[in-house]
């Protein structure tokens, strides 16, 4: 019986991950079809209960459906309830289980050119769910200090709410958390003086409203820090063209993206994914958009 599976969000015009799932699928000679499910926010809930057919497998989430998303599955696993945002539901036969691979494939990527964030001043620019799961990234492995800022002020200091009081007690609750809203000079003073900055929110993003745009001034940041743009296509967004061309090591959204379809490909196969044959079709995807 043929499966599928697929990416729940909107817009996906954007979206690579059919290109490099389907390629995986195909390597490991799965008869399975991933697909784009453009969705409107009134059909996200009926569509999400539909996967618990025996022919789905089940489903990755994006953009602006990562939170919402949640409250339609069975069962959380402890990561996604930690972070309060899922990325990939599992069809466990007829139950639906919701996994956040996204903190998986973050910290892949920062592992992949050398980088430790223990210790680190961070910045997360953003507070949806990618952002969520930076986070908490960021605060197991035991960050310094974490400044989350938002263009709605409101959203970052509901972000830091949610995860400082989660933390009494925990391992990591040594971690400073604070919220700024974007225009805020406090935004601009933690860019001065951090280690690292991950940008989470569409901005710069192929068919996004700001194609062209930065999330913030690329002059305002310390020299030494690490520059992170989650955005996978383009290939180089402007922040992080912008980012190198004044010294700064960057790192875009494609080793995040293929991290975290590779680990969503493992719960839904259970099989050890294909990724040099994800990583080649990630990059080949984005040679024909660009």
């Amino acid at each position: 019986m043929s499966v599928r599976v697929g990416l729940i969000g909107h817009p996906l015009g954007h979206s690579i991950s059919p290109h490099f799932q389907q390629a995986a699928f195909d390597a490991i000679g799965l008869d399975a079809r991933y697909e784009a499910w453009d969705l409107p926010p009134e059909e996200v809930e009926e569509f999400i209960r539909g996967l618990r057919t025996p022919d789905a497998l089940g489903a990755n989430v994006t953009i602006p459906y990562k939170e919402a998303a949640l409250r339609y599955v069975d069962r959380l696993h402890e990561t996604a309830r930690f972070v309060g945002a899922i990325n990939t539901i599992v069809n466990e036969g007829g139950h639906l289980a919701g996994f956040n691979t996204d903190v998986a494939g973050f910290q892949a990527a920062l592992k992949d050119v050398g980088f430790d964030a223990r210790g680190v001043n961070a910045v997360v620019w953003g507070a949806g769910g990618a952002a969520r799961a930076v986070a908490w990234a960021l605060v197991w492995r035991k960050a310094t200090s974490i400044t989350i800022v938002n263009r709605t002020a409101v959203r970052a200091a509901r972000l830091r709410h949610d995860v400082s009081s989660t933390l009494t007690g925990g391992d990591a609750g040594g971690v400073r958390l604070r919220a700024s809203g974007a225009d805020d000079p406090a935004a601009i003073g933690a860019l001065q003086v951090c280690d690292l900055v991950v940008h989470c929110t569409p901005v710069g993003m192929h068919g996004s409203d700001e194609p062209d745009a930065t999330p913030f001034p690329v002059d305002a940041l310390n020299p030494r820090a690490l520059v992170v743009d989650l955005v996978a296509n383009p290939l180089q967004t402007p922040l992080t063209r912008e980012a190198a061309a004044a010294g700064h090591r960057v790192i875009g959204g494609l080793p995040m993206l293929v991290h975290q379809g590779a680990a969503s490909f493992e719960l839904w196969t259970r099989r050890v994914p294909p990724m040099a044959v994800m990583t080649a079709a990630a990059r080949r995807a984005m040679a024909e958009v660009s």
